[in-house]
């Protein structure tokens, strides 16, 4: 299942991951990933999720975005959740294919069983009507 946190920037979407994030900790009897671009969230979220900087890996792009979240879920049998922070920064293109990129994340969601939250920095007019369906707007 993926699941798209959407809101201007200042909304408070990152507060709402954290939250998440370690509530999942909580409740996860397999590995939480937290993937963000910078190391902004080091001392917000909990030491046991698994915090993985995009800067540190180059992934820049929606299709770079899949392939390492991919390999995460392959090299990890007991991914439970996996949380993205600023989805338009790791994906400049923003808007333009995002559509593509959250269908193939809900068939690996889906073939991994675990469950992918992304934030994304917009409206909810701003995206694809496809995708209102997998929205939560802060």
């Amino acid at each position: 299942m993926v699941t798209l946190i959407i809101g201007k920037k200042g909304s408070g979407k990152t507060k709402k991951l954290i939250q998440l994030a370690n509530e999942a900790v909580a409740k996860s009897s397999g590995n939480v990933v937290v993937i963000e671009k910078g190391a902004g969230l080091t001392y917000d979220v909990t030491h046991k999720a698994r915090l993985i900087d995009t800067d540190v890996y180059g992934v820049k792009g929606y299709e770079m975005l899949l392939g390492f979240i991919s390999g995460i879920c392959a090299g990890n049998y007991d991914v439970t959740d996996i949380f993205v922070d600023s989805t338009f920064k790791i994906a400049p293109q923003g808007v333009e294919g995002i559509e593509e990129f959250i269908t193939k994340l809900d068939a690996l969601s889906k073939e991994s069983e675990a469950h992918i939250t992304l934030l994304v920095s917009a409206a909810e007019a701003d995206l694809p009507s496809g995708l209102k369906a997998v929205c939560e707007e802060i």
